[in-house]
């Protein structure tokens, strides 16, 4: 299995997906290549045309770096239980590297430590292990609990310590669920990072994040070329705090955090394409807490699979 993509207008050209599994059993899959680790819901089912919003939640973006994809193995597999579908993932990764806190964003940011040199190398010899839990009941939804840790650090030089390690943890939680014609689906998630001293408050050891979104047909258009064609209204809440604490010299919080509400339509003429209009309200907060600054915008979207 393999994925090539043509990022920001063909600026760049990515190799995102190449492995190959092998099926023991359903119980037990192996795989191995350049993997999507099983962070929450979306990293490993990030397909536009799946969803009904123009952008990402904020917090599998800013908190999982979605899309993450690195060198690694492990397994996969499935049960079937009393009408349930149980699922899990396991791998052992190259993990982040070091940009988590030494990037351009002046704060502890996770997608930063993506970088195209993993995919040759790991920058301490130390993997990051991933997995993801799930139980799904078929027309009724599903859950998940996934994880993800590893040093991220660049310790140790030609087999030399020269730094003390230091350990990212990535925990999140996953739901989707049908009520009545509705979808409901959301994600939670919380990082922890092992800071340098001396950046302790002005870089985020703890971070955590959520969205949940509403998505609900309200008209099937009688078009006859089209017969299960949709429009449906949707809603977002979310939030993201990229420094969650407080200051040890006031007992003040610590800003630093993004809150948004989105609504908006959704038109698909067919399952896999969706017209999406979405109007995007959101209050941002510095580091030191002043007052939010808003914001208000319109986003228009086409996606579609070809």
């Amino acid at each position: 299995i393999s994925e090539l993509e043509f990022v920001h207008g063909t600026e760049e050209i990515e190799m995102e997906t190449a492995l190959v599994d092998v099926e023991l059993a359903p119980a037990l899959s192996l795989r191995a290549g350049i993997i999507l680790p099983p962070i929450g819901y979306l990293n490993q089912n990030h397909d536009s045309p799946k969803w009904d919003f123009v952008d990402r939640p904020l917090v599998t973006t800013e908190i999982i770096p979605s899309t993450l994809a690195e060198v690694g193995f492990g397994a996969f597999g499935r049960v079937v239980r009393a009408g349930w579908i149980w699922s899990y993932d396991l791998y052992l990764t190259n993990g982040l590297g070091e940009a988590v806190v030494g990037n351009e964003t002046g704060r502890t940011h996770i997608p930063s430590g993506k970088s195209e040199e993993a995919f040759g190398e790991d920058n301490n010899g130390s993997p990051a292990v991933s997995g993801r839990l799930a139980a799904r009941r078929p027309g009724l939804g599903e859950v998940g609990l996934s994880y993800y840790g590893g040093h991220y650090n660049t310790f140790r030089m030609e087999g030399e310590e020269v730094d003390e390690r230091r350990w990212l943890a990535l925990g999140a939680l996953d739901f989707g669920v049908r009520v009545g014609s509705a979808e409901v689906r959301g994600e939670f998630a919380r990082a922890s990072v092992d800071v340098p001293p001396g950046l302790t408050e002005l870089f985020g050891s703890r971070q955590w994040g959520g969205h949940v979104d509403v998505v609900v047909p309200v008209w099937h258009p009688p078009l006859r070329e089209y017969p299960g064609a949709a429009l449906a209204w949707a809603l977002r809440l979310e939030h993201v705090d990229y420094n969650a604490g407080r200051f040890s010299s006031t007992g003040d919080p610590i800003g630093d955090e993004v809150t948004a509400v989105v609504t908006g339509f959704s038109f698909r003429p067919t399952p896999g394409t969706v017209f999406r209009l979405n109007l995007r309200h959101q209050w941002t907060r510095d580091f030191v807490g002043n007052a939010a600054a808003r914001g208000l915008g319109v986003q228009v979207g086409l996606a579609t699979y070809f």
